[in-house]
């Protein structure tokens, strides 16, 4: 076999991989501009309602659906995804999306160095603890951030971190049709929410085509390529390359958004980037892997 062959896989994989993450990003900023027409809950709403549409329309998960498995967990999973993702949306109303991510990415980290007594684990922990205070001036600085705005996106940390512990049991007893179903039960949390906030304009016929791009770009089409990558690269090259999701944020909503950062900010996320690539290069046993079921 020639080296291209032999590597072609594991490039299409990380292809796959960073497409999502920018795709998502660009489903985020999206979402965003519709703030103002159906607020964050409204397309809270769009992106897992239609994005579970699609990803039925697509998997058809009921022709090898089980009554006996654990549905326990695939409910909790649904629930984590669906609160980690209003509460996502809820933060971008007042703050930056790529400060919003990396607030939010806090979770999964502070998930993955869990019980850590490695004297190498605590620098990563004192990364992020860095990164954050840098985020969080005191208050009366001109780049303070909404409290309020901070409060959603750790809380969209604290559901991220429970999506990928609830994920692993859904994912062993579900396999790949866990994501369709977890975006089900997420799209039964989220649209009530999206139509008490928005009612009727949630049904605008003009709004659709946004509307869809938000569940494409923001559910149906990462989720997809993040299980590419997922079979086909090692969980910690994995890990690695998802440490590059702030970064990712922070571009799209300076291009996209005309989002500005201060030098402050932009060093906070560096921060919690080097201990998200640390984290995944040091841990015996990433978080993510059991997801690739």
């Amino acid at each position: 076999m020639s080296p291209g062959s032999r590597f072609a896989p594991v490039l299409f994989a990380v292809g796959a991989l960073l497409i999502s993450m920018v795709s998502y990003q660009c489903g985020a900023a999206l979402a965003k501009q519709l703030f103002p027409l159906v607020g964050a809950q409204g397309a809270t709403a769009y992106r897992l309602g239609l994005g579970a549409l699609v990803l039925l329309l697509l998997r058809r998960p009921w022709r090898r659906f089980r009554r006996d498995v654990d549905w326990r967990a695939l409910w909790g999973y649904g629930l984590a995804m669906g609160a980690m993702n209003l509460s996502f949306y809820m933060a971008l109303r007042t703050i930056p999306l790529g400060i919003a991510v990396a607030l939010e990415f806090t979770g999964p980290l502070t998930l993955a160095l869990a019980g850590s007594r490695r004297l190498l684990d605590f620098v990563w922990i004192a990364l992020v603890v860095a990164g954050l205070l840098l985020l969080l001036p005191p208050r009366g600085q001109a780049h303070g951030l909404d409290p309020l705005g901070v409060l959603y996106a750790l809380g969209a940390g604290v559901g991220w971190a429970l999506y990928i512990v609830l994920g692993q049991k859904a994912g062993a007893a579900h396999g790949g049709d866990a994501v369709t179903w977890g975006t089900s039960v997420a799209a039964l949390l989220a649209l009530p929410v999206g139509l008490a906030h928005a009612g009727g304009a949630l049904f605008s016929l003009p709004l659709l085509p946004a509307a869809l791009g938000v569940a494409v770009l923001s559910s149906a089409l990462p989720y997809s390529l993040e299980m590419v990558a997922l079979t086909r690269l090692p969980a910690r090259s994995f890990s690695v390359l998802l440490s590059l999701e702030p970064a990712i944020a922070a571009l799209a909503g300076v291009l996209l958004l005309s989002e500005r950062l201060s030098a402050l900010q932009w060093l906070a996320i560096a921060a919690i980037i080097v201990a998200a690539t640390g984290t995944a290069l040091s841990v015996r046993r990433p978080v993510a892997e059991p997801l690739a079921n």
